[in-house]
């Protein structure tokens, strides 16, 4: 006796053919790219305003908003979760900024891959504002996860991993004294 075959899309009916559907489904978008461009600009134009808090409050919404319409894991998404990191770090709050980077790093080699250039383009903007960190405690193990990321993504080998390892080798070894702090002792 011969076992049943079952599909992973289940039974097939004429419904599952009909894309009728699928026609209002993607011209009923309610955030259309040229809706997010409007919204991003408003944030920037807050933000320049000098109203930071309130440019973070609606980057949030629109992060909500397309995450909702387009999903997680889309370049729409991508770019709000990257000006969500960029207000953050603006507001001096480098590590929830470099938090979103590296997020939005991720997310971009999933939707374009890790060969893409503007995947090598966030992993530097990422690397920046991680050099740009004043230090603290928390710059090490950021920096930590900056490089296991970068390395994930672009080899061991790759132009960029190596800076993010020589930085962060020099921030471990302890600095040299200042010609000012050897006279003063």
């Amino acid at each position: 006796m011969s076992e049943p075959l079952y599909r992973p899309w289940g039974t097939v009916t004429p419904a599952f053919w009909d894309t009728s559907a699928l026609g209002t489904a993607i011209t009923a978008r309610s955030l259309a790219p040229e809706t997010l461009r409007a919204r991003l600009v408003k944030v920037a134009e807050v933000a320049q305003g000098g109203r930071m808090e309130d440019a973070a409050a609606l980057a949030a919404q629109l992060d909500e908003d397309v995450t909702a319409e387009y999903g997680e894991v889309h370049l729409h998404t991508v770019q709000v979760r990257e000006v969500r990191g960029y207000l953050a770090a603006l507001m001096a709050d480098q590590a929830a900024g470099l938090a979103w980077y590296l997020h939005a790093v991720q997310l971009r080699v999933t939707v374009q891959g890790p060969g893409h250039p503007d995947v090598e383009e966030a992993t530097r903007r990422a690397y920046s504002l991680w050099r740009a960190m004043p230090p603290e405690a928390d710059r090490q193990r950021l920096g930590a996860e900056l490089l296991t990321i970068a390395t994930d993504i672009h080899g061991a080998d790759s132009h960029i991993v190596r800076r993010i390892r020589e930085r962060l080798y020099s921030l471990a070894l302890p600095s040299a004294p200042t010609p000012a702090q050897l006279n003063s002792a």
